[in-house]
């Protein structure tokens, strides 16, 4: 199916409840973050738990991408997530916002590359994959991953793109399953026969 070109209220609305509901959740995580943290910090592995939780705080950006099918709706969807965060009090105040961007184009770009034509496991798939690259570029730089051993590298990259492809992908896949069997989303937006 192809994109659709405009904006309905409809959208706008349904990208506002995911940056809500996203940017809530966001907060929660933020303590779990925490104590994976302090379990992970005396193995030598203190970025773990970025990994492992990564894919849940892009999932705002890809579920607005599959759900809404509308060139820049990963974007704004990360975006909202991240401003609700730091407007609730997130831990990491307005950076959010750079890292919201920053993933909210990993994700846009997985839908860029399959022209935004693929609204099925290979668009998910593309969408993990991109987001997954984008952001270990952006810890690489911003975190300083590139001074880590390659083995430490190559861990932090399986477990990112698992986590992505977790909650970015399988459970994306299963909630905009949901909301289609039960008639929330726009049959101009979704199809129900998608693979």
């Amino acid at each position: 199916m192809k994109w659709v070109k405009d904006w309905y209220l409809s959208d706008i609305i349904l990208l506002a409840l995911i940056g809500v509901f996203f940017g809530i959740i966001f907060l929660g995580t933020n303590y779990v973050y925490d104590i994976l943290t302090a379990v992970f910090a005396p193995l030598g592995l203190s970025q773990i738990p970025n990994e492992i939780l990564l894919g849940l705080w892009c999932m705002p950006g890809m579920i607005a991408g599959y759900m809404l099918r509308i060139k820049g709706a990963s974007v704004l969807g990360e975006f909202l997530a991240s401003v609700v965060e730091m407007l609730f009090g997130g831990q990491w105040g307005a950076s959010t916002m750079i890292s919201g961007v920053v993933q909210g184009v990993g994700s846009e770009l997985g839908f860029t590359l399959t022209r935004y034509k693929h609204y099925d496991w290979l668009g998910l798939a593309a969408t993990t994959a991109t987001t997954t690259i984008v952001t270990f570029g952006w810890d690489l730089a911003r975190n300083g991953y590139a001074k880590l051993q390659l083995w430490l590298l190559l861990l932090f990259f399986v477990v990112r793109f698992c986590s992505m492809f977790a909650f970015g992908g399988l459970l994306t896949r299963a909630i905009t399953s949901l909301l289609t069997r039960s008639h929330v989303l726009k049959s101009t937006h979704t199809n129900t026969n998608v693979n």
